[in-house]
């Protein structure tokens, strides 16, 4: 079974969000930062820091210029912050190898910092409109149920790449729409726990056909609450919030719950680089110090 592309893209037309970075006036560069942005972080937290972003670093050599604690500042409450000094990194590099210039070609992409297999092609399809497999969670979920009758299994790389090059449309204009598009239903309708299939503008579904058999893969459930991640944050937010290097002690007061994991969050964000400490001991966000 395959996907019918000319359903799927009348749907788009016409029930697809107004989001942003889908505007013509966003270039490759608003693109690559909302693609990086949107990795594990819902669209409505997105969209506003983006904007922001968009105004104070309309070009890569803007970003640039600016320290890494000023883009860990403006990253905020996103989440994974490694991303912000990957993508300032990233934006050193596109203004001094590329001309302040987002590449067009998927191998060179890949060869910019924290550019990974899904965001080049993300970068290729949606801003260059080129004929490339896009494959995020969602993508991988509407071709498992819809052409292959079950729930995703384990992610394979080159197997979720080949089945979704095999659906694309040979046009290559309606290949890049088509991508989006694909990402669109498994966003908004064919969503993990609770897929609304009345909604669903395909008129075939092989998942629906077999009964929707559920997922045979046990998923683990992610918690926040208390792990080192959430204490990372709250280290991280102490640091931001302040004008320059603080004393240790305002960071042993952010998370008191646990010595040991306080410990644990502070080696682990000087490890990543997202800090640093002064030569008096102080504590600092990285190229602040």
């Amino acid at each position: 079974m395959s996907i019918d592309g000319d359903s799927l893209l009348d749907w788009f037309a016409e029930s697809a969000r107004d989001l942003p970075w889908r505007e013509p006036s966003a270039t490759a560069w608003h693109i690559l930062m909302s693609e990086i942005m949107l990795q594990q972080t819902p669209v409505a937290r997105v969209e506003p820091i983006w904007r922001e972003w968009v105004a104070r670093w309309p070009v890569p050599s803007a970003m640039a210029a600016s320290s890494q604690a000023e883009v860990l500042r403006a990253w905020g409450k996103l989440g994974y912050p490694r991303r912000a000094l990957r993508l300032h990194e990233c934006a050193g590099v596109l203004a001094a190898e590329h001309g302040d210039e987002v590449p067009r070609d998927v191998d060179v992409l890949l060869t910019l910092p924290g550019i990974g297999d899904y965001t080049a092609r993300a970068v290729a399809c949606f801003a260059y409109g080129q004929r490339v497999p896009v494959v995020d969670t969602n993508v991988r979920r509407v071709v498992a149920r819809a052409v292959h009758g079950r729930e995703p299994g384990n992610p394979s790389a080159r197997r979720d790449l080949a089945d979704t090059l095999a659906l694309l449309p040979a046009s290559v204009e309606r290949a890049a729409v088509f991508s989006a598009a694909l990402m669109e239903l498994g966003a908004t309708v064919c969503t993990a726990r609770t897929p609304d299939c009345s909604r669903c503008p395909l008129p075939r579904c092989a998942w629906v056909d077999a009964g929707k058999p559920e997922s045979t893969v046990v998923k683990k459930v992610q918690k926040y609450e208390g792990t080192d991640r959430q204490a990372r944050g709250r280290l991280l937010d102490v640091l931001r919030a302040a004008s320059g290097p603080v004393e240790r002690v305002a960071l042993d007061l952010a998370w008191t719950r646990d010595v040991g994991q306080r410990a644990r969050a502070l080696d682990s964000l000087l490890v990543d680089g997202l800090i640093e400490q002064t030569e008096d001991g102080l504590f600092a966000l990285a190229g602040e110090g």
